[in-house]
């Protein structure tokens, strides 16, 4: 039998084609901006309503995927000789990626005025040609020129970027700030988090199941209830304050956010623990996982709505269920030797950060299409930046932090 940390160090199949599918479906809703009379039940919820829509499990699944891969992560640089200290540096590295990213993106989100001198469209092209150029994986070599190249490319990188924070200027005439972190921050803020956490405890169950149990009571008390049981949070303490002070600097957020990572991290552990065990028992232990959280999901229903702009505990429970079933059923089909049904989407499990960018850069306009035909064009963008991330990597073109 291999040690579980030896079976950190292995490819886990399962884990990308999880991370595949999950940005295939963001992918497929995040292009219904451009479509209409699309069904409500594929859509986000509105602020305050009590709904669950297909584009609200997205980033929650991302965020239990992202977890789910920062035990395999760490233990291959333990495995590889690295010491402790660099691999918080290189946590440290990737967040800041992550970081800078989803500031520039954010800014872009707020409009551009005619000061500045370009269009949106270029401001995005150069966002995303910069970010290339910083964190493409370049080809491993020992030609000294190619080496002055990669380095030179990413220097340029740089100075985009520089030039693009100081002559941007919103709709408003305001410039360039932090004015939230977007997606790729709050997955940056998550994932310092719970790294680090790993970092520390690795795969001590004794640690990590309470700091789990924390984030989650962090959520129930921070998150206001429904109408009917008062519309407020259990713990609504005057601010400022301590609690919320130090919720603030770690962004911690209401819990839920990181509560999905080191969700993600708990499973990887107790999955990869017991994967030893006869498939029947491995069956019953996900029944029971996904019993219990959706037990736990239906029974704060009754206090909260489900709500992701509002990160609520039934939001939190259901699509923790979701995740464990979703990476079941498809381990299940990797073990069987099913993998190969998802090889058409297989470049957004392994260039993940690549999938994510091309949309800001290629979008297919569909202000014409309505009904089913909004659903088959939504659909056909996703194939579309995914046969465009893999057409990129034979180029080697490929984003990594």
């Amino acid at each position: 039998m291999i040690s579980l940390k030896t079976a950190f160090t292995q490819r886990n199949t399962a884990i990308d084609i999880l991370r595949a599918l999950t940005m295939f479906v963001m992918i497929f809703v995040n292009d219904f901006w451009t479509v209409h009379d699309i069904p409500h039940w594929m859509e986000h919820a509105g602020r305050g309503e009590d709904f669950l829509g297909l584009a609200d499990t997205v980033f929650p699944c991302f965020l239990f995927v992202v977890g789910m891969s920062v035990p395999y992560a760490i233990e291959r640089r333990y495995a590889k000789g690295m010491s402790g200290e660099s691999t918080l540096g290189h946590i440290l590295s990737r967040t800041l990626a992550l970081l800078l990213m989803g500031v520039f993106i954010v800014n872009s989100e707020a409009g551009l005025s005619a000061e500045t001198g370009y269009s949106l469209s270029v401001y995005r092209i150069l966002m995303v040609a910069a970010f290339i150029c910083i964190w493409n994986q370049y080809p491993q070599t020992t030609n000294i020129n190619r080496k002055r190249f990669y380095r030179l490319l990413k220097g340029l990188g740089i100075l985009i970027l520089l030039y693009l924070a100081v002559s941007f200027r919103d709709e408003k005439g305001g410039v360039f700030e932090a004015r939230w972190w977007g997606i790729l921050g709050l997955i940056g803020w998550s994932y310092l988090l719970c790294a680090c956490i790993y970092v520390f405890t690795r795969d001590r169950l004794r640690y990590l199941i309470p700091i789990w149990v924390a984030l989650v009571l962090v959520c129930i008390l921070g998150s206001e209830m429904n109408e009917v049981s008062g519309g407020e949070a259990l713990l609504s303490l005057p601010r400022p304050n301590f609690y919320n002070g130090m919720l603030d600097i770690l962004h911690i957020g209401n819990g839920a956010l990181p509560a999905f990572t080191l969700g993600g991290i708990l499973f990887s552990i107790l999955s990869t623990r017991y994967m030893h065990l006869p498939a029947g028992k491995k069956i019953t232990g996900v029944v029971v996982a996904v019993g219990v959280l959706l037990i736990a999901g239906i029974i704060s229903h009754r206090f909260w709505i489900v709500s992701k702009l509002s990160a609520t505990p039934p939001w939190l429970f259901y699509i923790t269920a979701l995740a464990i079933a979703l990476y079941a059923l498809i381990y299940a089909l990797a073990e069987k030797g099913k993998a190969h049904w998802f090889d058409l989407i297989k470049p957004a499990g392994t260039a993940t950060l690549t999938t994510y960018l091309i949309p800001y850069v290629a979008y297919i306009p569909g202000g014409f299409a309505h009904g089913a035909f909004s659903i088959v064009k939504c659909l056909g963008f996703a194939f579309v930046v995914i046969g465009l991330t893999w057409l990129l990597g034979r180029v080697h073109i490929k984003l990594k932090i």
